[in-house]
């Protein structure tokens, strides 16, 4: 009985099918309405976060920083405070953190809601230190630049000293002052890790003449600042054996001796 009871509903609605349900037509007015109400939302939206004060610029924070300090940078970064967040010019505040600031290799500046400036510096890593004729030491980082100069050296950067042999004074006109200690940075770059935080003095005498003063009263001859990957390849593996003295000047024919 049920079963027939639904047949003849089927039968039904199939005889007399819904009339399809109208689609919701706007008029021009509507359309001219809606249009107006999404305009003057995305005004709204533009003028609070670039023109009002109810995003502006409040706080600032630094991060990455290991010898500078907070306050050298935010003086240096000289934010605009007050204005709004989306409108501040955050390479310009890089520009000028990097400029006053030759211990930052980087700075990267970004915004945050509703009112923070974002802060994070990378800071030049010495590769030795300069010691220069008044007896300051100037750091230099892998790139060459020179960024800071103190009294005393950093803990665990090599030292470069200019020396000169009598060849080496022969040779200035063709190879300066200036010269010499760039091809020793070029030699304190290429050190192996375990070594370069050994290495407290590299003697300049001649540009073929660099030696390496480590700690436990080793020697490194180095020779001149040619080939220097291969050379420190080499040193790794001589040291691998206790002696006093390491001469890699010649990578194919190293020696050792003490």
């Amino acid at each position: 009985m049920a079963d027939l009871v639904s047949d003849e509903l089927e039968e039904e609605a199939a005889a007399y099918p819904r009339p399809p349900r109208p689609k919701l037509r706007l008029s021009r007015r509507g359309i001219a309405v809606v249009v107006a109400f999404g305009a003057a939302l995305l005004g709204t939206l533009v003028w609070l976060v670039w023109f009002s004060s109810v995003f502006d610029v409040r706080t600032t924070t630094v991060s990455g920083t290991k010898v500078l300090t907070t306050d050298q940078v935010t003086a240096a970064a000289q934010v605009p405070y007050g204005g709004p967040v989306e409108s501040l010019d955050t390479g310009a505040i890089a520009d000028r953190i990097e400029k006053a600031l030759p211990r930052v290799a980087r700075a990267d500046v970004s915004t945050s809601f509703p009112h923070t400036v974002r802060i994070r510096i990378t800071e030049r890593v010495p590769v030795a230190a300069i010691k220069g004729g008044d007896g300051k030491f100037t750091q230099v980082d892998a790139g060459g630049v020179r960024f800071a100069t103190d009294a005393r050296p950093p803990a665990g950067v090599p030292v470069v000293e200019l020396s000169l042999s009598a060849a080496g004074r022969a040779a200035l006109a063709q190879f300066p002052e200036p010269v010499l200690v760039n091809g020793a940075v070029e030699v304190a770059k290429s050190l192996p890790a375990p070594v370069a935080s050994r290495t407290r003095v590299l003697t300049v005498h001649s540009f073929d003449d660099i030696e390496l003063q480590l700690t436990g009263g080793v020697t490194v001859v180095w020779g001149s600042p040619e080939e220097n990957p291969r050379k420190a390849v080499v040193l790794a593996a001589l040291m691998r054996q206790k002696a006093s003295r390491y001469d890699v000047s010649s990578p194919d024919s190293p020696a050792i001796r003490g």
